[in-house]
Protein backbone atom coordinates (compact mmCIF):
# COMPACT_ATOMS: atom_id res chain seq x y z
CA UNK A 1 0.00 0.00 0.00
CA UNK A 2 1.37 3.52 -0.89
CA UNK A 3 1.12 6.23 1.77
CA UNK A 4 1.69 10.01 1.34
CA UNK A 5 4.23 11.49 3.71
CA UNK A 6 4.09 14.91 5.32
CA UNK A 7 6.92 16.21 3.09
CA UNK A 8 5.09 15.29 -0.04
CA UNK A 9 6.94 12.04 -0.60
CA UNK A 10 5.61 8.57 -0.96
CA UNK A 11 6.17 5.50 1.18
CA UNK A 12 5.86 1.91 0.02
CA UNK A 13 5.76 0.29 3.53
CA UNK A 14 2.97 -2.25 3.86
CA UNK A 15 0.26 -1.68 6.47
CA UNK A 16 -1.65 -4.31 8.48
CA UNK A 17 -5.32 -4.05 9.37
CA UNK A 18 -6.28 -3.57 13.02
CA UNK A 19 -7.32 -6.91 14.71
CA UNK A 20 -9.14 -7.60 18.03
CA UNK A 21 -7.05 -9.26 20.72
CA UNK A 22 -7.86 -12.94 21.57
CA UNK A 23 -9.11 -12.99 25.17
CA UNK A 24 -9.23 -16.84 25.50
CA UNK A 25 -6.39 -19.35 25.13
CA UNK A 26 -6.39 -21.80 22.22
CA UNK A 27 -7.45 -24.82 24.31
CA UNK A 28 -10.83 -23.23 24.95
CA UNK A 29 -11.72 -23.92 21.33
CA UNK A 30 -12.23 -27.58 22.34
CA UNK A 31 -14.54 -26.81 25.28
CA UNK A 32 -17.84 -26.95 23.31
CA UNK A 33 -16.88 -30.28 21.76
CA UNK A 34 -15.88 -31.70 25.14
CA UNK A 35 -19.13 -30.52 26.69
CA UNK A 36 -21.13 -32.24 23.95
CA UNK A 37 -19.20 -35.48 24.44
CA UNK A 38 -19.68 -35.35 28.23
CA UNK A 39 -23.38 -34.68 27.76
CA UNK A 40 -23.72 -37.72 25.51
CA UNK A 41 -21.83 -39.92 28.00
CA UNK A 42 -23.97 -38.73 30.93
CA UNK A 43 -27.19 -39.23 28.96
CA UNK A 44 -26.13 -42.75 27.99
CA UNK A 45 -25.21 -43.52 31.61
CA UNK A 46 -28.55 -42.29 32.95
CA UNK A 47 -30.42 -44.18 30.26
CA UNK A 48 -28.53 -47.37 31.05
CA UNK A 49 -29.12 -46.99 34.79
CA UNK A 50 -32.84 -46.39 34.28
CA UNK A 51 -33.01 -49.28 31.84
CA UNK A 52 -31.74 -51.65 34.54
CA UNK A 53 -32.77 -50.22 37.92
CA UNK A 54 -36.25 -49.01 36.94
CA UNK A 55 -37.37 -52.11 35.07
CA UNK A 56 -38.58 -55.58 36.11
CA UNK A 57 -35.05 -56.94 35.46
CA UNK A 58 -33.98 -55.26 38.71
CA UNK A 59 -37.23 -55.12 40.69
CA UNK A 60 -38.11 -58.72 39.72
CA UNK A 61 -41.68 -57.72 38.93
CA UNK A 62 -43.13 -60.63 37.01
CA UNK A 63 -40.67 -63.14 38.50
CA UNK A 64 -42.51 -66.48 38.38
CA UNK A 65 -40.32 -69.44 39.37
CA UNK A 66 -41.32 -73.06 38.93
CA UNK A 67 -42.19 -74.58 42.30
CA UNK A 68 -41.53 -78.23 43.26
CA UNK A 69 -45.28 -78.62 43.72
CA UNK A 70 -47.78 -76.61 41.65
CA UNK A 71 -50.05 -74.73 44.01
CA UNK A 72 -52.81 -72.81 42.19
CA UNK A 73 -53.88 -70.08 44.57
CA UNK A 74 -56.86 -69.25 42.41
CA UNK A 75 -58.33 -72.70 43.06
CA UNK A 76 -57.48 -72.92 46.76
CA UNK A 77 -58.46 -69.36 47.69
CA UNK A 78 -61.08 -68.17 45.21
CA UNK A 79 -62.83 -71.44 44.40
CA UNK A 80 -62.41 -73.33 47.69
CA UNK A 81 -62.46 -70.30 49.96
CA UNK A 82 -59.30 -71.06 51.93
CA UNK A 83 -58.03 -68.25 54.14
CA UNK A 84 -54.48 -66.99 53.64
CA UNK A 85 -53.75 -67.68 57.30
CA UNK A 86 -54.40 -71.40 56.99
CA UNK A 87 -51.12 -71.85 55.13
CA UNK A 88 -49.31 -68.68 56.18
CA UNK A 89 -50.12 -69.09 59.84
CA UNK A 90 -47.45 -66.78 61.31
CA UNK A 91 -48.40 -63.67 59.39
CA UNK A 92 -50.44 -62.08 62.20
CA UNK A 93 -48.12 -62.91 65.08
CA UNK A 94 -44.56 -62.84 63.73
CA UNK A 95 -42.25 -60.46 61.94
CA UNK A 96 -41.71 -63.03 59.19
CA UNK A 97 -44.43 -64.97 57.45
CA UNK A 98 -44.07 -68.67 56.68
CA UNK A 99 -44.72 -71.08 53.85
CA UNK A 100 -46.87 -74.12 54.71
CA UNK A 101 -45.13 -77.19 56.07
CA UNK A 102 -45.90 -80.69 54.82
CA UNK A 103 -48.33 -81.34 57.66
CA UNK A 104 -50.49 -78.44 56.50
CA UNK A 105 -50.67 -79.85 52.97
CA UNK A 106 -51.39 -83.38 54.15
CA UNK A 107 -54.26 -82.25 56.34
CA UNK A 108 -56.26 -82.16 53.11
CA UNK A 109 -54.31 -84.28 50.67
CA UNK A 110 -54.45 -87.51 52.62
CA UNK A 111 -58.04 -87.54 51.33
CA UNK A 112 -58.20 -85.03 48.47
CA UNK A 113 -56.22 -85.81 45.29
CA UNK A 114 -54.19 -88.27 47.33
CA UNK A 115 -52.96 -90.15 44.23
CA UNK A 116 -52.29 -87.13 42.07
CA UNK A 117 -48.74 -87.48 40.65
CA UNK A 118 -48.17 -83.74 40.98
CA UNK A 119 -48.32 -84.20 44.75
CA UNK A 120 -45.58 -86.85 44.86
CA UNK A 121 -43.03 -84.38 46.36
CA UNK A 122 -45.49 -83.74 49.19
CA UNK A 123 -45.94 -87.46 49.86
CA UNK A 124 -42.18 -88.03 49.78
CA UNK A 125 -41.67 -85.18 52.22
CA UNK A 126 -44.31 -86.72 54.47
CA UNK A 127 -42.56 -90.10 54.41
CA UNK A 128 -38.98 -88.88 54.81
CA UNK A 129 -39.53 -85.88 57.06
CA UNK A 130 -37.53 -83.65 54.72
CA UNK A 131 -39.18 -80.29 54.05
CA UNK A 132 -40.42 -79.33 50.62
CA UNK A 133 -37.89 -77.01 48.99
CA UNK A 134 -40.19 -74.17 48.02
CA UNK A 135 -38.68 -71.40 45.89
CA UNK A 136 -38.96 -68.13 47.78
CA UNK A 137 -40.34 -65.24 45.75
CA UNK A 138 -40.94 -62.42 48.21
CA UNK A 139 -37.72 -62.27 50.20
CA UNK A 140 -36.67 -59.07 51.93
CA UNK A 141 -32.95 -58.33 51.82
CA UNK A 142 -31.00 -58.72 55.05
CA UNK A 143 -30.41 -54.99 55.60
CA UNK A 144 -34.14 -54.18 55.60
CA UNK A 145 -36.38 -54.72 58.62
CA UNK A 146 -39.96 -55.62 57.83
CA UNK A 147 -42.58 -56.83 60.30
CA UNK A 148 -45.55 -58.64 58.76
CA UNK A 149 -47.62 -58.62 61.94
CA UNK A 150 -47.26 -54.86 62.38
CA UNK A 151 -48.65 -54.26 58.92
CA UNK A 152 -51.56 -56.72 58.69
CA UNK A 153 -52.77 -55.85 62.20
CA UNK A 154 -53.09 -52.22 61.15
CA UNK A 155 -55.03 -52.45 57.95
CA UNK A 156 -52.41 -53.25 55.31
CA UNK A 157 -53.73 -56.08 53.16
CA UNK A 158 -51.78 -58.90 51.53
CA UNK A 159 -52.98 -57.37 48.27
CA UNK A 160 -51.00 -54.17 48.82
CA UNK A 161 -47.66 -55.98 48.76
CA UNK A 162 -48.35 -59.22 46.90
CA UNK A 163 -51.04 -58.30 44.39
CA UNK A 164 -54.08 -60.43 43.49
CA UNK A 165 -52.61 -63.72 44.71
CA UNK A 166 -56.10 -65.18 45.02
CA UNK A 167 -56.40 -65.08 41.24
CA UNK A 168 -52.92 -66.39 40.40
CA UNK A 169 -52.62 -69.93 38.98
CA UNK A 170 -48.88 -69.50 39.59
CA UNK A 171 -47.63 -66.94 42.11
CA UNK A 172 -45.42 -64.22 40.70
CA UNK A 173 -43.80 -61.03 41.96
CA UNK A 174 -46.48 -58.38 41.43
CA UNK A 175 -44.92 -55.39 43.22
CA UNK A 176 -41.37 -53.99 43.09
CA UNK A 177 -40.74 -53.92 46.87
CA UNK A 178 -38.23 -51.13 46.30
CA UNK A 179 -37.43 -48.40 48.82
CA UNK A 180 -39.35 -45.79 46.80
CA UNK A 181 -42.32 -48.14 46.64
CA UNK A 182 -42.28 -48.67 50.42
CA UNK A 183 -41.98 -44.93 51.08
CA UNK A 184 -45.00 -44.30 48.89
CA UNK A 185 -47.10 -46.10 51.49
CA UNK A 186 -45.23 -44.80 54.54
CA UNK A 187 -45.72 -41.20 53.42
CA UNK A 188 -49.40 -41.64 52.50
CA UNK A 189 -50.78 -44.69 54.36
CA UNK A 190 -54.33 -43.42 53.91
CA UNK A 191 -54.12 -44.57 50.29
CA UNK A 192 -53.73 -48.20 51.37
CA UNK A 193 -55.41 -48.73 54.75
CA UNK A 194 -58.59 -50.77 55.00
CA UNK A 195 -60.74 -52.14 57.86
CA UNK A 196 -58.93 -54.88 59.80
CA UNK A 197 -61.62 -57.45 59.00
CA UNK A 198 -60.95 -56.96 55.27
CA UNK A 199 -57.17 -57.35 55.34
CA UNK A 200 -57.33 -60.92 54.05
CA UNK A 201 -60.12 -60.23 51.57
CA UNK A 202 -58.04 -59.59 48.48
CA UNK A 203 -61.11 -58.66 46.42
CA UNK A 204 -62.13 -55.85 48.78
CA UNK A 205 -62.93 -52.45 47.28
CA UNK A 206 -63.77 -49.13 48.97
CA UNK A 207 -67.20 -49.32 47.39
CA UNK A 208 -67.91 -52.34 49.62
CA UNK A 209 -67.92 -50.13 52.71
CA UNK A 210 -71.28 -49.00 54.07
CA UNK A 211 -70.71 -45.39 55.18
CA UNK A 212 -73.13 -45.36 58.12
CA UNK A 213 -71.73 -48.57 59.62
CA UNK A 214 -68.15 -47.50 59.01
CA UNK A 215 -68.58 -44.09 60.67
CA UNK A 216 -70.41 -45.66 63.61
CA UNK A 217 -67.45 -47.99 64.19
CA UNK A 218 -64.46 -45.82 63.32
CA UNK A 219 -65.68 -42.21 63.28
CA UNK A 220 -64.49 -39.83 60.59
CA UNK A 221 -61.45 -37.55 59.98
CA UNK A 222 -61.15 -34.40 62.03
CA UNK A 223 -61.01 -32.20 58.96
CA UNK A 224 -63.99 -33.82 57.24
CA UNK A 225 -66.14 -31.12 55.74
CA UNK A 226 -69.32 -33.19 55.79
CA UNK A 227 -71.02 -36.05 57.56
CA UNK A 228 -69.52 -39.12 55.91
CA UNK A 229 -72.24 -41.38 57.25
CA UNK A 230 -74.74 -39.73 54.92
CA UNK A 231 -72.71 -40.32 51.78
CA UNK A 232 -73.62 -43.11 49.38
CA UNK A 233 -69.99 -44.21 48.98
CA UNK A 234 -66.67 -43.50 50.64
CA UNK A 235 -63.41 -42.99 48.82
CA UNK A 236 -60.20 -44.80 49.70
CA UNK A 237 -58.75 -41.54 51.04
CA UNK A 238 -61.73 -40.99 53.36
CA UNK A 239 -61.56 -44.55 54.64
CA UNK A 240 -57.78 -44.51 54.99
CA UNK A 241 -57.61 -41.10 56.68
CA UNK A 242 -60.26 -42.18 59.18
CA UNK A 243 -58.31 -45.34 60.06
CA UNK A 244 -55.02 -43.48 60.14
CA UNK A 245 -56.34 -41.08 62.79
CA UNK A 246 -58.28 -43.78 64.64
CA UNK A 247 -55.24 -46.04 65.00
CA UNK A 248 -52.74 -43.19 65.28
CA UNK A 249 -50.69 -44.53 62.38
CA UNK A 250 -47.49 -42.61 61.70
CA UNK A 251 -45.12 -44.83 59.68
CA UNK A 252 -41.43 -43.89 59.86
CA UNK A 253 -39.94 -42.26 56.80
CA UNK A 254 -36.37 -41.93 58.08
CA UNK A 255 -33.55 -44.42 57.48
CA UNK A 256 -33.74 -45.92 60.98
CA UNK A 257 -37.28 -47.10 60.39
CA UNK A 258 -36.24 -49.92 58.08
CA UNK A 259 -32.42 -50.04 58.27
CA UNK A 260 -31.84 -50.89 61.93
Amino acid sequence: MIRFLCGGGLSSEPTTPNTMANFFPRWTNWVPIKLVICGIVIACGLTGAAWYYATPKYTKVGYEPIQPVPFPHDIHVTQLGMDCRYCHSFVEVAAQSNVPNTQTCMNCHTQVQKDNPKLEPVRQSWKTGNPIEWVWIHRTVDYVYYNHAAHVNRGISCFSCHGPVNHMPVVYMAKPHSMAWCLECHRHPENFLRPEDQVFNLDWKPDDVKPAEFVAKYGQPQNAGEDLSKKKKLTQTEIGQTLKERWNIEPPTNCQGCHR
